[in-house]
């Protein structure tokens, strides 16, 4: 065990005793959700049905939000009155320890002003450039070189490949308020299994990269309009060695980016139509998901979702019931888009490549476009 920070022992030596554990059995966490959701519902919430995690309750013109990530708990609303009356029920029932008002969660920091809120995890990038001996540096403007080409056959075999496991494993969780990592990360996943020297050289430009931003966050405007956005993007067989694709998405409530990925697709496809048309299912899931946890909050979202494309191809099959050559050998899951168009719950839109925003989840870009991309994601400097 390592000493929490300021611990400093008088003799330097120093044993701990147990005195109650909450993760010993495989089924504790189950047991103890369990009672947490019992006590939540019987004073009042109501489980998301989209969201275990998330619970909700109403009374006349209030409401409270409470959200669950193991034993950490979030806690919003619009009266302070309700708020305290579920802290002190949850006290009576777990004994629980009220941190105040919400700066620091799970790594991740909170400001918060008249303007809306940032999140950012300066601390925890700062503690990574720290461990792995970075902090000192020399910055880079980009996490991966626009020319690279990684494979699972460049570079050495590491004589220690957890160290490169342990690095990157500690750069996806830095990627929750950082989607411009998101590209270059999910890219190094791909070798984790036999990783190469040219394959940590790679993740310590994404260190180099992180010195010269550690206070990035995503800012949320509170004067947001509620209307959902989408652009999304593939690059088609991209990977050299699989051919398959890379996928790539960003969805905005109004100005605010609350959701994005970059993820390899599982299956190869034939074409750049098939590829964008996968990509066009995937984040359609995303955005009616979204919907789905505004209702349940009784916030209304009458107007289609808009998703942007730059694939003129993509667009003409999700309005086309007609199966035909282009289309007939692909998974029949994909084509639900179609429902929702025809409902029009979504809307597709073609927008030109050089102002899609989903550019920066499927490729290594120049520094320009780059810098482009990530101010228009609503990248800001913690100050």
């Amino acid at each position: 065990m390592i000493p929490p920070p300021g611990y400093c022992s008088p003799s330097g030596n120093r044993v701990c005793k147990l005195t109650k554990s909450l993760y010993g059995l495989k089924q504790a966490s189950r047991q103890w959700f369990q009672k947490l959701t019992s006590c939540l519902i019987t004073y009042g919430f109501s489980q998301s049905k989209f969201d275990s995690s998330l619970f909700i309750k109403f009374s006349s013109n209030n409401i409270l939000i409470l959200c669950v990530c193991v034993d950490d708990i979030i806690l919003a609303g619009n009266n302070i009155q309700e708020i305290e009356a579920i802290k002190a029920h949850l006290d009576a029932a777990f004994t629980i320890k009220d941190l105040g008002q919400l700066k620091y969660f799970l790594g991740i920091e909170i400001a918060r002003n008249k303007q809306g809120i940032t999140l950012c995890q300066r601390k925890y990038a700062l503690d990574l450039l720290t461990e792995s001996g970075y902090l000192g540096c020399k910055p880079c403007s980009t996490p991966m070189d626009p020319k690279s080409d990684l494979s699972t056959t460049s570079g050495d075999p590491l004589p220690d490949p957890s160290v490169y496991r342990r690095l990157v494993g500690r750069l996806l969780y830095l990627t929750i308020t950082r989607p411009d990592l998101s590209y270059s990360i999910q890219t190094l996943s791909q070798f984790m299994s036999n990783p190469t020297s040219t394959h940590l050289t790679a993740a310590h430009r994404v260190l180099r990269y992180i010195k010269s931003t550690p206070g990035k966050g995503l800012f949320y405007s509170a004067n947001s309009p509620l209307q959902l956005i989408g652009f999304c993007d593939a690059d088609w067989a991209r990977c050299k060695e699989t051919r398959r694709s890379i996928s790539g998405f960003a969805i905005f409530l109004g100005d605010s980016l609350i959701s994005w990925k970059a993820k390899k697709q599982p299956t190869i496809s034939r074409s750049s139509t098939e590829t964008e048309y996968r990509v066009v299912a995937s984040i359609s899931c995303e955005v009616q998901w979204f919907v789905y946890l505004l209702h349940d909050m009784k916030i209304q979202h009458p107007q289609p979702a808009t998703i942007y494309t730059d694939n003129t191809s993509a667009i003409p099959i999700t309005q086309n019931p007609v199966l035909h050559s282009r289309t007939k050998h692909i998974d029949v899951r994909y084509h639900f888009i179609r429902d929702h168009v025809e409902k029009k719950d979504i809307t597709l839109e073609y927008i030109s490549t050089d102002k899609q925003l989903a550019n920066i989840f499927t490729k290594p870009l120049c520094e320009s476009r780059f810098e482009e991309l990530k101010n228009e994601l609503g990248l800001i400097e913690l100050s």
